[in-house]
C-alpha cells in the first residue's frame, strides 16, 4: 500500500514516548510513500525512551497549537507510560486527537496511548485493544476492550487501529498502513 504523499500525524509529549512505538511507525509511513510529521505540545525536540532509561532526541515539526486535523490524513498516537499520561491532562492535545474522530479521520493507538482516547471520550462503544494495564480504564470510559495483536474497529466514518504492545509493531504497522490508504 502506498500513502501517495498523505500526512501523518504522530501525536507525542516533550518527554516519555517510547522510541520503538514512534520510530517503527514512522519508518512504516516514509517507506509507504506518506510524510510522517512529529506534533507535539512545545516546540523544540521531545525525548523519547525505551521503557525507563532515555533514548534518542526528536525534533518537533509543529505544535498541537499551531495545527489541526484537518492538516492531516491520519494520526499515530504511539505509547510509553509518560507520554500519553502527559497528554490527557493537556486540553490542546486531547481536543487535537479527538478532532480526528470528528472528522473522520484514521487514528492508530498503541500500548498506554489510549489513555489519551479516553480523556478525548472517544472510546465509547468501540473494540480496541492496548497495554493490558489499561483495560479496566478502557471498559469504564465504554470502550469493548480485547487481547489481541491487532485491533482494527471502524465506526461511521472513523476507522481506529490499536495495537497493545512493542512486540505488536508490525502487524500495528501494516494494518495503521491499510487504513491510512484509503
Amino acid at each position: 500500500m502506498m500513502l501517495n504523499g498523505k500526512t501523518i500525524a504522530f501525536l507525542v509529549a516533550p518527554e516519555g514516548v517510547e522510541q520503538v512505538e514512534l520510530t517503527e511507525p514512522w519508518q512504516a509511513v516514509r517507506q509507504a510513500g506518506g510524510t510522517p510529521r512529529l506534533v507535539s505540545t512545545e516546540p523544540g525536540e521531545i525525548q523519547a525512551f525505551n521503557h525507563l532509561d532515555k533514548a534518542d532526541r526528536f525534533p518537533v515539526d509543529t505544535t498541537v497549537e499551531e495545527v489541526s486535523a484537518a492538516d492531516f490524513d491520519g494520526l499515530v498516537l504511539p505509547g510509553g507510560v509518560a507520554n500519553p499520561d502527559y497528554l490527557r491532562t493537556v486540553p490542546a492535545a486531547v481536543r487535537f486527537a479527538k478532532g480526528f474522530f470528528e472528522a473522520g479521520k484514521p487514528v492508530a493507538s498503541i500500548c498506554h496511548a489510549p489513555w489519551t482516547l479516553i480523556e478525548a471520550d472517544v472510546v465509547r462503544d468501540r473494540t480496541i485493544t492496548s497495554w493490558p494495564s489499561l483495560r479496566t480504564d478502557l471498559t469504564n470510559a465504554g470502550a469493548n476492550w480485547q487481547d489481541q495483536e491487532v485491533v482494527i474497529c471502524v465506526a461511521g466514518t472513523n476507522t481506529l487501529v490499536s495495537s497493545r504492545r512493542p512486540d505488536d509493531l508490525k502487524a500495528f504497522s501494516q494494518a495503521a498502513l491499510d487504513v491510512f490508504s484509503g
